[in-house]
């Protein structure tokens, strides 16, 4: 199973940007983002593959959200700019050894403990 260590998220304006970095363990693996609001069904944000070549956006962070990875240091990032309110959730990085389905969590085999984004009004 792949450790994964999320960091980068905080309190912000609306319109203001954060980065969010997984840490992991040093497998071939796909990796997602996904955010769960408390009472809410985790939703996906972006994946992508193990060599950087296909990404995937859900349709509401699409243009404002970026997903990277360095494999030479075993980190992905989210880039997430133009922040709004109703971007506030915690968010999980994910490892998926399927490289499939990308978009959906039961593909992923293993996640992070979370990191809180809060975007005020």
């Amino acid at each position: 199973q792949v450790q994964l260590v999320e960091s980068g998220g905080g309190l912000v304006q609306t319109g203001g940007s954060l980065r969010l970095s997984c840490a992991t363990s040093p497998r071939t693996y796909a990796m997602g983002w996904f955010r769960q609001l408390l009472g809410k069904e985790r939703e996906f944000v972006a994946a992508i593959t193990w060599s950087g070549g296909i990404t995937v956006y859900a349709d509401s962070v699409k243009g404002r959200f970026t997903i990277s990875r360095d494999n030479t240091k075993n980190t992905g990032y989210l880039q997430m700019n133009n922040l709004k309110p109703e971007d506030t959730a915690v968010y999980y990085c994910a490892a998926s050894s399927r490289g499939l389905g990308l978009t959906v969590g039961a593909q992923y085999d293993s996640w992070g403990q979370g990191t809180r984004v809060t975007v005020s009004s």
